[in-house]
């Protein structure tokens, strides 16, 4: 096999299959459980904050299992990934999720390396994936870890000091990536893009600029919520209302092949989310106090918005929620990504670089 279809075949395992079923180890436990947590709030509910702790207590075995299982890795090491990802996600801190990522997939293909070859597999192959990742998770993911911070740091601290220029490039380039074939969500949750305070293994509260990270955190799901609304209402003549709710509720990342035919149809929701990913920062001041992977969520299940509500009543929003707060994510998650889109579509139809029938799924 060529070099370049080597790093093709090994880039989609690990970068764009890895990631996506990390993202969905976190959505199963992290977010969901975040959900439970807030229904745990009304009274007479208490018992879902109890389900929701349980279900955010095994994030990190969460996502270790599901990257194992994206690597068709043998029972014995998906199971043994679990304990992996516990370790990697508490000894990485804030950055538990990249560290996950990272460990999971270097303890799964050493433990593929060794499993169903004795006779006495059941001790050797967890023995050796779980000393592998256990290890790694001890000594490297505290250093994974300061290094998500140096980087979540210098993101909240753009934003603070230029939330115009910064509302348009996380806007952008995360409202991208939803789209491409790679999790935008969990790209929020590796960098951590989100208010919420974060705290180590022994209970201290890790460092952060989190004021700039919420904020960071709200152009992320305006550029996310300009592509799955954009691409739904633009697309509708073609699509219907199957296809508004697919790309709207679901991902814009099923318009990935007819972008490959025709890449200017990218152009309206792109262009949307440059101007309301600077709206949502300088205007609104619309802020991510949820978890960080609801950051990249869009409106998928609506997650996004909902990331944003439930970070208003979670104890950490550092101002009283206003009407001008409502009107913002009205206008940045649903009515401005549709209004804006279709301007846009329109202008690129009446010059001929989008014909009817380049957004039909």
């Amino acid at each position: 096999m060529k070099t370049k279809e080597l790093l093709k075949k090994y880039a989609k395992r690990y970068f764009i299959d890895a990631m996506s079923a990390m993202a969905l180890g976190l959505f199963a436990s992290l977010l969901i459980g975040t959900i439970f947590n807030a229904i745990g709030m009304i009274p007479g509910l208490s018992v879902m904050s109890t389900i929701g702790k349980g279900a955010q207590g095994v994030a990190g075995a969460a996502m270790a299992v599901a990257i194992a299982l994206s690597l068709k890795a043998d029972p014995l090491v998906v199971f043994t990934c679990a304990a992996v990802g516990q370790i990697a996600n508490t000894s990485g801190g804030a950055g538990g999720p990249l560290a996950v990522l990272f460990i999971a997939i270097i303890s799964a293909e050493v433990g593929m390396l060794v499993s169903k070859k004795t006779k006495v597999d059941i001790l050797v192959t967890p023995f050796v994936t779980l000393l592998v990742g256990g290890l790694l998770g001890v000594y490297c993911a505290p250093y994974i870890g300061q290094l998500v911070g140096y980087v979540s740091n210098f993101i909240g601290w753009a934003t603070t000091q230029h939330p115009f220029l910064m509302g348009i490039i996380v806007s952008v380039v995360v409202g991208v990536a939803l789209t491409l074939p790679i999790s935008s969500a969990a790209i929020c949750a590796a960098i951590y893009l989100s208010g919420m305070p974060a705290f180590d293994a022994a209970g201290e509260l890790i460092a952060r600029d989190y004021a700039g990270l919420a904020l960071a955190g709200g152009a992320a799901v305006a550029g996310c919520c300009a592509q799955m609304v954009g691409f739904a209402v633009m697309s509708f003549k073609e699509n219907k209302w199957g296809g508004l709710v697919s790309q709207g509720l679901g991902t814009s990342m099923l318009q990935m092949p007819n972008i490959i035919k025709n890449p200017r149809i990218w152009i309206p929701a792109t262009l949307t989310s440059a101007i309301t990913g600077p709206l949502a920062t300088c205007v609104f001041g619309m802020q991510m106090y949820g978890a960080a992977i609801n950051s990249g969520m869009g409106t998928c299940g609506l997650l996004g918005p909902i990331g944003i509500i439930l970070g208003w009543f979670g104890g950490s929003y550092p101002s009283t929620v206003s009407t001008l707060d409502w009107i913002g994510l009205a206008l940045i998650c649903f009515i401005l990504p549709a209004v804006l889109t279709l301007v846009f579509s329109e202008l690129l139809y009446k010059i001929k670089w989008i014909k009817d029938g380049d957004l039909t799924l």
